[in-house]
């Protein structure tokens, strides 16, 4: 005979006055999470009690119930109903939903209600706000129903539109949340599953992983191409932009290379029309150029347009009106809000008197051409008035005080076969001749002793030798003049036979070309004026053109087919003097300048110096390109410095090991070698002991990696 299965009977329900119901000392919870009682006070005025109390009669000491109830469960809600009764937004005696309880144990009703309760998966809450937009509602109603900010929601609809395949795929935990979240930078549905199913062979599915599958590519938005031509110009003309609402993106990434490319083309063009129009014989466009691209040019001394009577009384009323405000403020710990936004004004207005434009000659324009091209920042850069040798004006001859002399003129003889020019032996004057040009014979007879004397005199007088050196040097640096000093120095400029990414738009790279050409407006525009402008500038003046000019000589890449030991050593010790730090210069690894172009091993071992063993453990199993994504992040802000970078004695950053701390003592002759061998293995060239072991694994060993 079957056994009859039980019923059950479930507790009854009622509504009671609020006013008769108080909280129990048995609710479990006593710790504050989730949403505040405010937040939930501000639901339940909306849209009602969703659910209703669990409560148990108050009984008194003779058994008999009070008609008080008290509620192990539902504590929160209680308090939310309470502080809209505080309000006066809802009735003491207002009727709440309530299921009563008798029998059993209170604390094991509130433990029940709490932990049996099932929280909704993340997913679940995507659709539904998908949904409620759906039907019509606003990300900011949305917002201000769940009192969420807005950027939650659209970060919650963003997760929604991916692909239904990753969506299933999250949903039975084939991925992790920040997974999904990182595959919302593209819209792209078949991108998004083309990705994943790379990431199914793939041991690394970290999440900035698959933000760089999805974005290899595009263009940053802070890139200066895209700066230069407006992220909404991009828009309006069609372009699309990857956005990642979940982390900085710096404004995201632009999908459309190809359009990208043509409006800065376009920009460019349109640009440099206007420049030519201006009677330049040439000139060359692109969106940058490489670092030194000006080297062995003259530039032509421009003269700013002057000032009308009208413009100078501007400038003059602004300078005073700055002058008052500044010493009116000087003493102020803060400028008021309306004072700084003068200020600003007043900086930009008297900084375009002082930027105007330069006027050149016509009969110079018609030599020189223009370079234009983006700076940094993605504003227009134009550098204008570069003549090429083959367009500089035919020097004219000096014939000098002899070419007349016959007597004086080098003839040629034969002897043997062999032509040799011999000077022909000066012919008498007549008598009552007057007086003769002196031969070239004599004047280079004659110019030898003076240049002789001008030696021992000069070696005597340290200041004119200094006047001497900076004028000659000044001349090759500002007006490639060399012949127009008697001092045979000269001065290159070497330009770089391999460019480094991002080197002509460098801090370094900025700050030299400010400060040449504002060295360039203060020197005179003809080279004939320059010894005379020197001499008059007092000695600091002196000192800091010539440390510019002396600057621009330094040489110290390397270069595999020139092998220099002694100046490197060199240029140790001249880092030392000047207390070179790269790493305050803005320099830091990258994986484009250094991270993605050496070994899993320096990779490593720059993260374990700069961080500790235990950080180059973390992503020691990572793939070589992974890594090195990796080990940027890791490295950002760390100041760490490849050998090549570090300047001797100075402390490295981070953990560096000992070996690299001290490295001011003097190299001896005999192991300078050795020393370069190293510094060329470090720069990624082997050193001759080990260049047949390089060419026999080096190739198989990186693709490995």
């Amino acid at each position: 005979m079957a056994t009859a299965v039980q019923k059950i009977t479930l507790a009854p329900s009622r509504d009671i006055p609020f006013n008769k119901l108080v909280l129990s000392q048995s609710n479990v919870r006593r710790v504050k999470a989730g949403v505040s009682v405010e937040e939930l006070a501000e639901d339940i005025a909306r849209r009602g009690l969703l659910q209703g109390l669990s409560v148990r009669p108050v009984i008194d000491q003779a058994g008999v119930e009070t008609g008080i109830f008290e509620i192990p469960a539902g504590g929160r809600r209680y308090r939310a109903l309470e502080l809209l009764v505080k309000q006066k937004r809802l009735a003491k005696t207002a009727p709440v939903p309530c299921v009563i309880r008798e029998g059993g144990i209170a604390e094991e009703d509130s433990l029940a209600e709490n932990v049996q309760r099932a929280p909704l998966h993340p997913l679940d809450q995507f659709r539904a706000f998908l949904a409620l937009r759906e039907k019509g509602q606003s990300e900011e109603e949305m917002a201000a129903a769940f009192f969420v900010s807005v950027n939650v929601v659209k970060q919650r609809l963003k997760l929604a539109s991916v692909s239904p395949a990753l969506l299933d795929a999250y949903a039975d935990d084939g991925m992790t949340l920040d997974q999904l979240m990182a595959f919302t930078v593209s819209a792209d549905h078949a991108r998004q599953e083309q990705v994943f199913e790379r990431l199914q062979t793939s041991y690394d599915k970290q999440p900035h992983t698959i933000r760089r599958m999805l974005t290899e590519g595009a263009v940053r938005a802070s890139d200066k191409r895209v700066q230069f031509i407006g992220v909404d110009a991009y828009v309006e003309a069609g372009g699309a932009i990857l956005r990642d609402l979940f982390q900085g993106d710096d404004g995201g990434w632009l999908q459309d290379v190809a359009l990208v490319d043509q409006m800065v083309a376009d920009k460019l063009r349109a640009e440099s029309e206007a420049i030519a129009a201006e009677g330049w014989k040439w000139i060359e466009v692109a969106p940058d150029f490489a670092y030194g691209h000006t080297f062995g040019l003259r530039q032509l001394r421009g003269q700013e347009a002057p000032l009308t009577a009208e413009e100078e009384a501007t400038r003059s009323a602004l300078q005073a009106e700055y002058d008052r405000l500044s010493e009116e403020y000087a003493d102020a710990d803060e400028l008021p809000e309306d004072v700084d936004q003068r200020f600003g004004e007043l900086e930009t207005a008297i900084e375009a008197f002082e930027t105007r434009p330069v006027m050149f000659d016509p009969a110079d324009v018609v030599r020189a051409g223009a370079f234009v091209s983006i700076a940094h920042d993605g504003t227009l850069r134009v550098e204008r008035g570069y003549v090429r040798t083959e367009d500089e004006l035919p020097a004219q001859s000096d014939p000098g005080p002899a070419a007349d002399d016959q007597a004086a003129r080098p003839v040629a003889a034969s002897y043997g076969g062999d032509s040799v020019t011999v000077d022909e032996p000066p012919t008498q004057p007549e008598e009552d001749e007057g007086l003769s040009p002196i031969s070239d014979r004599l004047m280079t007879e004659l110019t030898a002793h003076r240049t002789l004397g001008l030696r021992q005199a000069l070696g005597e007088r340290p200041d004119v030798a200094f006047l001497a050196a900076l004028h000659a040097l000044s001349l090759k640096a500002f007006y490639h003049y060399g012949s127009d000093s008697c001092l045979d120095l000269d001065l290159k400029s070497v330009s770089f036979s391999a460019q480094a990414p991002g080197l002509n738009d460098s801090a370094a790279a900025e700050a030299i070309r400010v400060r040449h050409e504002t060295w360039g407006k203060a020197l005179p525009k003809n080279s004939a004026d320059l010894w005379n402008a020197l001499q008059g500038w007092d000695g600091d003046s002196r000192g800091a053109l010539f440390a510019h000019v002396v600057s621009l000589s330094v040489n110290a890449v390397h270069e595999a087919w020139n092998r220099r030991p002694r100046a490197f050593a060199h240029a140790d010790q001249l880092a030392q003097a000047v207390d070179l730090d790269m790493a305050a210069a803005g320099w830091q690894p990258t994986v484009d300048n250094f991270l993605g172009r050496v070994t899993k091993g320096r990779i490593l071992q720059a993260v374990a110096e700069s961080k500790g063993e235990r950080a180059a453990e973390s992503i020691e199993h990572l793939k070589k390109g992974d890594m090195a994504v990796k080990a940027e992040a890791l490295l950002a802000d760390a100041r760490w410095l490849p050998e090549p970078l570090r300047t001797p004695g100075h402390a490295p950053s981070g953990n560096l090991s000992a070996a690299c701390t001290d490295q001011s003592a003097p190299v001896a002759p005999e192991v300078e070698e050795t020393a370069v061998a190293g510094y060329e293995t470090a720069m990624g060239e082997p050193s001759v002991e080990s260049e047949d072991e390089a060419d026999a694994s080096g190739p198989e060993r990186i693709a490995a990696e």
